[in-house]
């Protein structure tokens, strides 16, 4: 047997190691975080509380916003405390209960994309039957199984994690932890894992793809076969901020886990598991709100609704 001794701890290289350049990064992602927080927070309070949003567009909008805040939080706060305090070892307990998070939440929010998109597949190609199809017990059926597939494909890559040891170095190349980055240091062969990953990703990423675009071909259909222009673009903007947003999403993770990740690939890797764990959080909900009407009339009335009773003390 090999004489080996197991690490306890990992550490984060992180994104710079230049003061100068930490701090910079921290102004920026503070800032870019605390705009994601808000701005996820504002859309999820407007749904709960107008009564104008309470549909099942906005309900999976405000399910979308809980998932981008909770996302964006699995990363966020540990990197800005690294960059001010420079203190870059996590446990490996801590390590895979981020891993775990960070999988859970990415994997529900490519579900609840899918649900999004048989969301406006009933709206515009059977509207008749919309309301009755997408009751608000069909609606919380279909949440509930986003969140449970999201946490169910989690543990079985942290079940299988958990077969991994690491004696080689404790050093991982990113500012957060991914199952990438562990399995290039593991002195475990990780064979069995990247396997899984394999075969789950294909039957996730075949299965989700089918799910996502498959009903926009319908709906492209029926909206060609709308005589008003009106009509047309009325049709056609419900869906263009959902098209965007799943696009950025899948854009983001397919190179990230898709993309043969080389010691030449590393900041490019850090690169876009920024855009996926901070950048994409914060588009979301601008993507959605600038460009929708129902949106930034309730913040319009929540705000003369707010001011009123600011009035009144």
């Amino acid at each position: 047997m090999r004489n080996v001794t197991e690490i306890m701890s990992f550490t984060l290289v992180g994104l710079s190691d230049h003061p100068q350049t930490m701090n910079a990064l921290f102004v920026l992602f503070f800032l870019i975080y605390l705009m994601t927080v808000i701005t996820n927070l504002l859309i999820f309070f407007l749904v709960l509380t107008d009564y104008n949003l309470h549909n099942p567009m906005y309900f999976f909008l405000a399910n979308l916003a809980f998932l981008d805040m909770s996302y964006s939080s699995v990363t966020a706060p540990r990197m800005l405390i690294d960059l001010v305090t420079k203190r870059r070892s996590i446990s490996i307990p801590a390590c895979k209960s981020q891993v775990f998070f960070y999988i859970s939440l990415a994997v529900s929010e490519m579900f609840l994309l899918s649900a999004m998109s048989y969301d406006r597949y009933m709206a515009i190609c059977h509207p008749l039957h919309y309301k009755r199809i997408m009751s608000w017990i069909a609606c919380a059926r279909m949440a509930s199984l986003v969140w449970v597939a999201g946490c169910s494909v989690s543990l079985i890559h942290i079940l299988f994690l958990l077969r991994l040891s690491f004696c080689r170095t404790s050093s991982i190349h990113n500012f957060f932890c991914d199952l990438p980055s562990l399995y290039q240091i593991t002195c475990t062969d990780p064979f069995i894992n990247m396997v899984v990953v394999f075969l789950v990703s294909a039957v996730l990423g075949i299965g989700d793809f089918l799910l996502t675009f498959l009903p926009y071909a319908y709906i492209f259909r029926t909206i060609l076969r709308i005589r008003s222009k009106t009509g047309k673009m009325k049709a056609f903007s419900t869906c263009s901020s959902h098209i965007t947003v799943v696009f950025i999403f899948y854009g983001s993770f397919i190179f990230i886990y898709l993309v043969p990740t080389s010691s030449d690939m590393f900041n490019l890797n850090k690169l876009f598991s920024v855009v996926s764990s901070l950048i994409n959080p914060l588009l979301n909900p601008l993507i959605y709100s600038l460009r929708n009407k129902d949106l930034m009339e309730a913040l319009m009335r929540s705000y003369y609704h707010l001011k009123l009773i600011w009035a009144s003390f």
